[in-house]
């Protein structure tokens, strides 16, 4: 067992968005996340399997209320702004798209918050049961909905663990 790698820490998910300002006072808004950083900088070419050298972006990067996961990356491209930027936003989960499944306090609230933010809500709050990987009945309310860009999430929040 000495021998084993220790397990890698996802800390942040980057998702490209039209607008870096607009997307962070959504997650503000709507998720209660912070920001953590907000910087130019210029694509170096070799890093990122999209963009090209030169090219100049903005990461702002949002904080939940762990100190270490559940970051989440906005990245806007400034100049020269992406050509494929889909006009609509997708009605379903196309394949390879990430889901954020977001730990609420407040679904209901959630889910408000989102609708004035002029998301589209794909699911209302609803009330639900799952068994959990400890084999307990965990009683839920769960909805989601989309971000501006069309990034999916799920917002659940715990009401009660059954014996």
């Amino acid at each position: 067992m000495a021998d084993m790698v220790p397990t890698e820490v996802i800390k942040r998910t980057t998702v490209m968005v039209r607008d870096a300002e607009m997307a962070a006072r959504w997650y503000e808004d709507v998720l209660g996340m912070s920001r953590w950083m907000d910087t130019p900088f210029i694509l170096s070419g070799t890093q990122l399997a999209t963009g090209k050298k030169g090219d100049s972006t903005r990461l702002v990067i949002m904080k939940a209320e762990d100190d270490l996961i559940g970051m989440i990356g906005l990245l806007q491209w400034v100049d020269p702004v992406r050509e494929d930027i889909p006009s609509e936003l997708p009605t379903q989960i196309p394949f390879g798209t990430p889901i954020f499944v977001i730990q609420s306090k407040g679904t209901s609230a959630a889910v408000e918050r989102a609708r004035a933010a002029g998301s589209r809500i794909h699911a209302e709050p609803l009330e639900w049961t799952v068994t959990g990987a400890d084999g307990k009945q965990k009683d839920m309310i769960g909805a989601s909905f989309w971000d501006l860009d069309g990034n999916f999430f799920e917002v659940n929040q715990l009401l009660r663990v059954r014996d």
